[in-house]
């Protein structure tokens, strides 16, 4: 695999995690799960930065993969990084975007879901990601037999369903609706072609 595809995958694919959180989910308090949506509860409780928290809570995943694969650490790293700058790059143009678009809440919740979830497709087809939680479901379906989007949505669930009893049941249920359309977006960006 070229080493340039792999960074083009890795490029688009954290400009679309990047919409994704800043013009889909950040406007109505919706979570994705995962490292993501950890740094998201942070940010709606704290006022934390997005793209500061990400890095910080990927951290203790990336120090644990380094052992077990360093060339695929060494590209979710490049992801991490990316899509970390490109939220924070983002967030500014989130007031543009939203007067020129006008959605509701579930459609917001339902096409965020997708771009983050193609954005981590992208990358994942090409032996990336941006760390975290999808770090961790590459490795668990190594030895799970298991699509690996699936695996996100699991991890996913369980961290909306504690982002949901902190935030509001709306959230939750907005949240959920974000990580069914991940997950299906992920899949089948990474479904192989027979």
């Amino acid at each position: 695999m070229s080493t340039l595809l792999k960074v083009v995958a890795v490029f688009i694919g954290s400009l679309f995690i990047a919409a994704g959180i800043n013009f889909y989910l950040l406007p109505f308090k919706v979570l994705d799960g995962g490292i993501l949506g950890i740094a998201l509860i942070l940010h709606y409780l704290l006022g934390a930065e997005v793209s500061l928290m990400i890095m910080m809570c990927s951290l203790p995943i990336f120090v644990i993969a380094w052992f077990h694969d360093q060339h695929y650490v060494y590209g979710s790293l490049l992801g991490l990084l990316l899509s970390s700058l490109f939220i924070h790059m983002l967030g500014p143009y989130q007031y543009h975007f939203l007067y020129y678009i006008e959605l509701s809440p579930v459609s917001s919740s339902i096409l965020g879901g997708f771009f983050i979830g193609t954005g981590l497709g992208v990358m994942l087809r090409y032996h990336s990601s941006t760390g975290g939680t999808d770090l961790l479901a590459h490795f668990i379906s190594k030895f799970i037999p298991v699509n690996v989007g699936f695996i996100i949505f699991i991890i996913d669930a369980i961290v909306i369903s504690v982002g949901g009893l902190l935030l509001s049941e709306e959230t939750f249920f907005l949240s959920l609706l974000t990580i069914a359309a991940g997950g299906i977006a992920t899949s089948l960006c990474i479904m192989k072609s027979t």
